[in-house]
């Protein structure tokens, strides 16, 4: 296969990857806490064939290789709910979540309380705190969230505030070290060393929104469905030139 032809087709790779992230991105512009991610792309440079009797260096033939993803941490906007159960983080933080397979992090605080008491994600996961789950009593009312992450109740006919725990709040080093879940969880992948999150506050009654910009990733759509398409057409006339060039050549006389 010629060299146009590989180059196009390794563009034409990296360019539906590209579209399955920003797909992916616009499907969760409306998932609280959700971050978007990118895709980072590098040239590739390869040596064309070799042959004993070629003169000098052979030329090196640039490829297009998206070499990863990564995610995009800047903070969403935040949306007032008023709702004393919904958290959002003003911060470089992740609340920790326990799950079936361990501890996850994450920044959507939309929390709920299950019939057990416990403050839970709205997948069921244990929301944890600094001791460990956060439960309340049956009898408690007015809940309050301080900004350093402290849940204070008024238990019964109480008129003291009773602490049931304070919000776990962790950040990490390296977080492109951070492995995206399913349920917007994000688990520690090597490298990723966790720490308490420091400087930091916790806003009750907002939901921190999404981080897409629905306008610059239906943008990148766009931009990359032309480049396809644009890659397809030239690739497609680097076949009809090939084609008539071999139909000339079987005319020409032995």
């Amino acid at each position: 296969m010629e060299n146009a032809s590989l180059i196009g087709l390794s563009r034409q790779m990296t360019l539906r990857r590209h579209m399955d992230v920003v797909a992916n991105n616009m499907a969760n512009m409306n998932t609280a806490g959700f971050k978007a991610e990118r895709m980072r792309f590098e040239e590739y440079l390869s040596p064309g064939a070799r042959e004993d009797n070629f003169v000098g260096r052979d030329r090196r033939i640039s490829y297009v290789h998206d070499r990863a993803t990564f995610h995009d941490f800047s903070s969403g906007p935040l949306e007032q709910t008023k709702a004393p159960l919904d958290v959002a983080i003003d911060g470089n933080a992740f609340f920790v979540v326990q799950t079936a397979a361990g501890e996850r992090y994450t920044r959507d605080g939309s929390f709920q309380i299950n019939n057990l008491g416990q403050l839970v994600t709205a997948s069921g996961d244990q929301v944890l705190g600094a001791n460990g789950p956060i439960v309340f009593q049956p009898t408690d009312r007015e809940i309050n969230i301080a900004a350093d992450g402290n849940i204070s109740v008024l238990e019964g006919t109480a008129t003291i505030d009773s602490l049931r725990g304070k919000l776990r709040l962790v950040s990490f080093a390296n977080p492109q070290r951070l492995i995206k879940e399913g349920s917007n969880l994000f688990t520690a992948g090597d490298g990723a060393a966790q720490q308490p999150a420091v400087n930091v506050q916790v806003r009750q009654g907002f939901i921190e929104k999404s981080n897409v910009n629905s306008v610059a990733e239906m943008t990148q759509m766009l931009d990359v469905s032309r480049a396809y398409t644009q890659l397809s057409t030239l690739l497609q006339q680097q076949g009809d030139l090939r084609k008539a060039a071999i139909e000339k050549l079987a005319d020409v006389p032995a």
